[in-house]
């Protein structure tokens, strides 16, 4: 079924905090009949708008489409934490690939993480981009880990932003009794993600692009121009770049092969007040060492933002407070009993590696999509290099395209039940300690 329209309503935003704390813009109209432009761009979340940003500075005429409103997706959906590195550690990525090209992925991805705070300071300032994210642990025995992992980046990318936690240091900063140690990264943030993304497409459309809302693409038309269809209309264009991430349809099956949808939820709590600081000492956003993570944060008005739960079909399960709720209270006892104004779920899009799947599927067709839980820094850099390669430099996306992301296993129709198999034994390890 369409990940479109599964757990939505058409162009209605869920009922997120993010939405009930953002003035939402009026909605743009569909497009009607047809239109010409060098780059016709589908998804209006980070990765569309960044490259649309980055190609109508270049002079390009960009459209952009969106089946239902910009920010619409995972964009505006997610824990807003803007994360170090990518889904895979760098020795892990200097194992992969060599020490050269881990550096550059290195690189690329301090890269995104600047250009999301530079972003938030000219465009979206509202999305109040504040440092500091911690990481911590369960287990005594993954402290020896979390030490060489921080000595290893600052010792060879001389990266300096990371404090170790001990068992009271952790718990001191993040009030939960089931942390046994951690890290605080400095070099990583939080934000306000719907905010963020508004800030952007204000961006693009300032620069020039066009962004149609409702009009949902069914059909591309491999050839030189392109065409990219909608119900009531047609972009004809020399580019195509394809952003839909976990809600792009199946209407390219190289990027279905390679990027699996997965829910992901979240709750708000009602304003904790004074309470608040009973959670977190400080304004940081957390994220911990379980394979089926919890992550975290306050809102600026002391609301505890908790998402932690993953689900491997299409549609939201029927119940989705319960359980995730029952992982906030277990984390943060004192939490019991808080009265949980805000539920939502959101869509994302994953791959076998955890590593972004940048590809061209056409000789004019771009695709960047499978952040895995990175999307916040790492998407809008897709988006940047895609638009770098349009423009005629492409040693960026080839470094991109170099990871050689795999497909599943089963293919588009086996995929999803295979995932679920292997996912259900890695949540049992989490309930288990292994």
């Amino acid at each position: 079924m369409n990940p479109l329209h599964r757990n939505d309503r058409p162009g209605q935003f869920p009922k997120s905090w993010y939405a009930a704390s953002t003035d939402i813009p009026p909605e743009r109209p569909p497009l009607y009949g047809q239109t010409t432009a060098d780059v016709c761009v589908v998804g209006a979340g980070y990765t569309g708008l960044s490259a649309a940003l980055h190609l109508a500075n270049k002079g390009l005429d960009v459209v952009v489409l969106d089946a239902h409103r910009a920010g619409f997706g995972a964009s505006g959906r997610n824990g807003g934490q803007v994360g170090t590195g990518f889904n895979m550690d760098q020795p892990a990525l200097e194992k992969r690939f060599g020490p050269d090209t881990a550096r550059l992925l290195w690189e690329l991805a301090e890269e995104a993480k600047q250009d999301v705070r530079q972003n938030c300071a000219r465009l979206a300032h509202d999305a109040r981009y504040t440092p500091g994210v911690a990481h911590g642990f369960y287990a005594a025995r993954e402290a020896k880990d979390y030490a060489d992992y921080a000595a290893h980046l600052a010792d060879t990318y001389g990266y300096d932003q990371i404090e170790l936690l001990d068992p009271e240091a952790m718990r001191n900063l993040v009030k939960s009794p089931l942390y046994q140690g951690g890290l605080l990264d400095m070099g990583a943030g939080h934000l306000h993600p719907l905010r963020y993304a508004f800030g952007l497409a204000r961006a693009a459309e300032a620069a020039g692009a066009r962004i149609y809302e409702r009009a949902e693409v069914h059909d591309i038309a491999n050839a030189d121009p392109a065409e990219v269809r909608t119900d009531r209309g047609c972009v004809k264009a020399r580019h195509v770049i394809l952003a839909g991430n976990g809600y792009l349809p199946n209407i390219e099956r190289k990027v279905a092969a390679k990027v699996m949808p997965i829910n992901s939820f979240m709750c708000a709590t009602e304003p904790l007040g004074d309470k608040a600081a009973e959670v977190l000492a400080r304004d940081i956003a957390v994220a911990d060492s379980k394979f089926v993570v919890n992550y975290y944060r306050l809102s600026e008005d002391k609301r505890f933002l908790f998402g932690g739960r993953e689900s491997y079909s299409i549609g939201f399960p029927k119940d989705i407070s319960t359980a995730l709720i029952a992982r906030m209270t277990n984390l943060f006892p004192q939490l019991q009993g808080v009265k949980i104004d805000y539920v939502w779920g959101g869509t994302l899009g994953i791959t076998m590696p955890r590593l972004p799947a940048i590809q061209r599927v056409a000789p004019n067709v771009l695709s960047g999509a499978g952040f895995s839980g990175h999307g916040v820094a790492l998407s809008g850099l897709a988006g940047k290099v895609m638009a770098e390669a349009i423009a005629g430099q492409a040693s960026r996306f080839d470094t991109l395209t170099g990871l050689n992301v795999p497909n599943f296993p089963g293919g588009v129709a086996f995929r999803a039940p295979l995932l679920t198999l292997a996912m259900t034994w890695y949540a049992l390890r989490d309930r288990l300690g292994i």
